[in-house]
């Protein structure tokens, strides 16, 4: 169970995204800056290197975090950090630690770094985008670039139109927003938002890609997510493509044997544990201990009802709430 965690937090579909298409992230969110770039040189992700100086677990909160290595036009090395602020609600201390990654990666590696994040919260009030103090001998005013994806809701259309990845990639964020609570709904636009993937003639691999991240983050209640792909099959049965096999289509396992009821509670554990990870982040060990004393029922439970999580503390409430001593 232990590698099935790890490989869940570790990839991330912000990170698998950003790393798949990074030029055009860069051209979709960031066009000033992507204008400065030689993309005919290739970019190189420094993994390692910000492993480094991200010292301090974030525990609790979810990023996603990519410090890459690129060539400007002019023929001179640059590093970018781009930073994905997942979590729902916003932090007041984010500025502050926008500088800190900042001043570190050039105290440890002697490299300016330009500084970017991409907001994924609900408050549009909450526009971080710098960091300063000032006194009387000493000043410093650290700004970077932000992206609010909020903002693309009243953008829709352009979205459409765009053949850019990451067009669908707002698409789908804002409409998992849009639709808590509202899975019926939240259905029908799932649909809608793979379908647009064939009907924009994309290769076999930019729709597996873009699939992934779809499947990830519109995440459906078990009898819906049954009565999507049923749907989801006709619908490539008449195109007469199957780009995307019963494996990735599906997620996790859906009982393919009927299986004794230690099997099924350690394939609902694993579930369980693998939504709850996409959701609230990284979970500590006192977490997954009580989660799994969890019956078989009470795990079934905790699956519909971490489809409105956004936070460790929701978890933690429904635990208390739910599990008896």
């Amino acid at each position: 169970m232990t590698e099935e965690l790890e490989r869940a937090d570790n990839d991330s579909p912000w990170k698998e995204i950003l790393e798949a298409y990074f030029p055009q992230a860069m051209q979709f969110f960031f066009p000033e800056t992507a204008a400065l770039i030689d993309w005919s040189r290739p970019h190189e992700f420094l993994d390692k290197e910000f492993q480094q100086i991200a010292r301090e677990a974030q525990t609790g909160r979810r990023y996603a975090d990519k410090l890459v290595k690129v060539w400007q036009l002019e023929g001179e090395e640059i590093w970018l950090l781009i930073h994905v602020e997942i979590q729902a609600q916003p932090e007041e201390i984010f500025p502050q630690r926008m500088f800190s990654y900042n001043l570190r990666i050039f105290d440890f590696f002697a490299k300016p770094v330009i500084s970017l994040a991409i907001l994924c919260d609900a408050d549009s009030t909450w526009r971080p985008n710098q960091y300063s103090y000032n006194y009387p001998n000493t000043r410093l005013n650290f700004e970077f670039g932000i992206v609010k994806l909020l903002d693309y809701q009243n953008r829709w259309t352009e979205l459409e139109n765009s053949d850019n990845p990451f067009a669908t990639v707002v698409m789908a964020h804002l409409k998992t927003q849009q639709t808590t609570k509202k899975f019926a709904e939240r259905k029908t636009w799932k649909f809608s938002l793979i379908r647009r993937l064939y009907e924009l003639g994309l290769q076999e691999k930019d729709i597996r890609n873009l699939y992934r991240f779809i499947d990830w983050v519109m995440i459906l209640p078990k009898a819906l997510e049954t009565e999507f792909w049923q749907e989801f099959k006709q619908f490539e049965q008449e195109r007469t493509m199957s780009y995307i096999t019963t494996g990735e289509r599906i997620g996790y396992e859906r009982g393919k044997e009927e299986g004794e009821q230690e099997g099924r509670l350690e394939q609902a554990q694993k579930l369980v544990l693998r939504q709850l990870q996409r959701r609230v982040g990284e979970l500590s060990p006192e977490i997954l201990q009580r989660i799994q004393t969890l019956e078989l029922e009470q795990l079934e439970a905790l699956g519909e009802a971490l489809l409105d999580f956004t936070a460790i503390p929701d978890l933690l409430n429904w635990l208390q709430a739910n599990q008896t001593a």
